[in-house]
């Protein structure tokens, strides 16, 4: 099994998570966005998206996007599981994580960011505001979620979900860009709790082959 995946992208990170979460063995393949090695002809036949992750399997079964990745290997690889199968909890894990992967992430992501600023002029400083606004839009209905509903040391029980594979590489991406997390202490617990747990700390951004501090 090979990942196409880059240290810094978020969703590269949860599909390392999923994958060091079921024990799955997989060779990392760097696609460095920062040198847009994503726009080359070569990656761009094997993923028109252009962008990171992609799987392939053993088989040679190619696929993008992070959630459908994972939504694979909860179907091949069924323990753990990471998406529930009772059909509550699975909704609200699913409600949890598509808030962070269809709300926050998409519009806050590097493409994005470099269009505000080569594109649209924005310096520095008007790029980060615009990065810590969405941050807070979404992490405040994140925190909410969790307070109504969320339950156990992760986000909703006993044992790592979907929701904690979304909300710790989005926590991450927050600290490196200093945005102020003070206002969610049940996020911040959940990504404390997941930082001591051994998968994610394998699928952290420093322990992969093309870490650059």
């Amino acid at each position: 099994m090979q990942l196409y995946s880059f240290f810094n992208s978020s969703t590269s990170y949860r599909v390392r998570i999923a994958l060091a979460l079921k024990g799955l063995a997989v060779e990392v393949l760097p696609v460095n966005l920062r040198g847009r090695e994503q726009r080359s002809a070569a990656y761009m036949a094997l993923n028109p998206s252009a962008g990171v992750p992609l799987l392939r399997d053993d088989d040679g079964f190619e696929l993008s996007q992070s959630l459908a990745i994972i939504d694979y290997l909860d179907q091949t690889h069924p323990q753990p599981r990471l998406i529930p199968a009772d059909a509550k909890t699975r909704a609200r894990v699913l409600e949890f994580a598509h808030g962070i992967a269809c709300d926050i992430h998409p519009i806050n992501n590097m493409r994005v960011l470099r269009y505000l600023q080569e594109e649209l002029g924005a310096d520095e400083a008007a790029r980060n505001r615009w990065y810590a606004h969405w941050i807070a839009e979404g992490l405040r209905a994140a925190e909410a979620q969790l307070e109504r509903h969320g339950s156990g040391p992760y986000c909703f029980g006993d044992a790592p979900t979907l929701a904690d594979i979304c909300l710790v590489p989005q926590v991450a991406n927050a600290e490196r860009m200093k945005c102020d997390l003070q206002p969610y202490p049940k996020l911040r617990a959940v990504a404390a709790n997941c930082s001591m747990h051994e998968a994610f700390q394998a699928a952290a951004p420093a322990r992969q082959p093309d870490y650059v501090g």
